[in-house]
Parts: C-alpha cells; structure tokens; sequence
C-alpha cells in the first residue's frame, strides 16, 4: 500500500493561534486539496493524523469536529480524492497521553489498523512535533513552511536532514514528476 500521512492543520488547512473551532473557519490552503487529488490518483492513500487539544479546552465539540471533518472530505472529493482516515489526539498538551504528537501513538494506531509498516511511509507536518513524532514511529517526515514550518525553521528547531517543501502542493509536484 502506497501510503502519506498528513497533519490537518498547517498542511492541509490554515491554522489557528486559538484552533479551529468550526466548518466555517476551516480554509483549505491553497493547492493542498488537488495534490490531495493527485496523490490518490497516483495510487496512494491518504490518512490524517491531528492533534486538537480544543477538544480538552471545550473550545470545540466532537459535533464540531466531525463537521470540520466532513467539510474536508467533501471539499477533497471535489479534487477526486479521499481520505482513508482521520486519526486525533482529544487532549490537552499537559495531559501526558500517548497519542499527543510529538509521541507517536497515533502514528503507530494507524500502522497497527492498516496492517502498513511505516519505514516507507512519508509523514508531513508544519511543527517540529510533527516530524519528532514522524521519526519516533519510523516514517520519513517531511515539513512544510505552510503553517508554522517557516518559524519552526527559523528557530532552529528542525533538523537539517528533513526535507523542506514551500506547500503540499510542492511536495506533490516534486513526488510525481
């Protein structure tokens, strides 16, 4: 199974200092739903894997997130594409879960119910949660400065052996050509 993983917010979606708390105020960035489009087109499945700590600070319920998550579905099949799975942490960062990027519990979950090793998985993040759990769970992360990956590199918190794209739509381009 030909297999990338993607964070949601940052890569997928605009972020939020606060989080997102509504379809409304979900907005995809630019260019990421068709390469979402062409991934699966290629043959490769697509799941997400997203902390959303809003859930733990009642900014949000799980009503709201599911039709976050719908809108996106929706909105990436206009591209012909799907994704497989959403994968989400509910906690909050002082919560000490397993699943809580920069761990990889919910990298591994989705290694343990797709039956997939990650060892050739590609898992891309804007943080450097992101990739600290992408390299704890043995996939190849891969960062873009959508996001916050342009102020994660800036402040030196990204190793120089990960590989840096501009967008998704970047990472596509340069994976298929």
């Amino acid at each position: 199974m030909k297999l990338i993983i993607l964070d949601r917010d940052g890569v997928i979606n605009y972020d939020s200092d606060d989080c997102i708390k509504s379809e409304e105020e979900w907005q995809p960035i630019p260019g990421s739903l068709e390469a979402i489009g062409r991934l699966c087109n290629h043959g490769y499945h697509i799941v997400v894997v997203t902390n959303q700590a809003g859930l733990a600070h009642n900014k949000l319920s799980i009503e709201d997130l599911m039709c976050i998550h719908r809108r996106m579905h929706t909105q990436v099949a206009r591209f012909r594409g799907s994704i497989e799975a959403v994968f989400f942490c509910p906690h909050a960062e002082d919560e000490d879960c397993r699943c809580r990027k920069p761990k990889p519990g919910m990298l591994n979950d989705v290694s343990r119910r797709l039956r997939v090793p990650l060892d050739n998985v590609t898992f891309i993040g804007d943080k450097h949660s992101d990739v600290e759990a992408g390299q704890a769970a043995g996939c190849s992360p891969v960062l873009v400065k959508t996001g916050y990956g342009r102020s994660h590199i800036e402040a030196g918190r990204i190793p120089d052996t990960v590989p840096v794209y501009n967008n998704l739509s970047e990472y596509v381009e340069e994976l298929l050509a």
